[in-house]
């Protein structure tokens, strides 16, 4: 069983930074990508970021990259997402979540296990 705790979410002013963590417990680091999205009021659950399971590559949303980075302490169980240069349109309740799928997958239905999520809201 795997189990995903998310933190660092909070109230953060436009062009400030927040950085999201994960705690996973279980055997995630071995073969699980690990991913980041976000949903905000009245909208689906949207990819954000997503890091293969040795940490080698990446890939972001167009809306977040440039901004967001994705990273991962496999020897810690952690996952992480620093977020520079946050908007309003950044708002949403932020989650993190594993898969077992190959490659650099984005749609949320290849995801197995999801956290509670962590509250981002961005004042202007």
């Amino acid at each position: 069983q795997v189990h995903l705790v998310e933190s660092g979410g909070g109230l953060a002013q436009a062009g400030t930074s927040l950085r999201l963590s994960c705690a996973s417990s279980g055997r995630v680091a071995a073969g699980y990508g690990m991913g980041w999205f976000r949903q905000a009021p009245g909208k689906e659950r949207e990819f954000v970021a997503v890091i293969n399971w040795r940490g080698s590559s990446t890939a972001y949303a167009d809306s977040v990259k440039g901004r967001f980075t994705i990273s991962r302490d496999n020897a810690r169980n952690w996952l992480y997402l620093q977020m520079n240069s946050l908007n309003p349109e950044d708002t949403a309740m932020y989650y993190c979540a594993a898969t077992t799928y190959g490659g650099l997958p984005t749609s949320r239905n290849l995801y197995s296990y999801w956290g509670q999520g962590t509250q981002v809201t961005v004042s202007s």
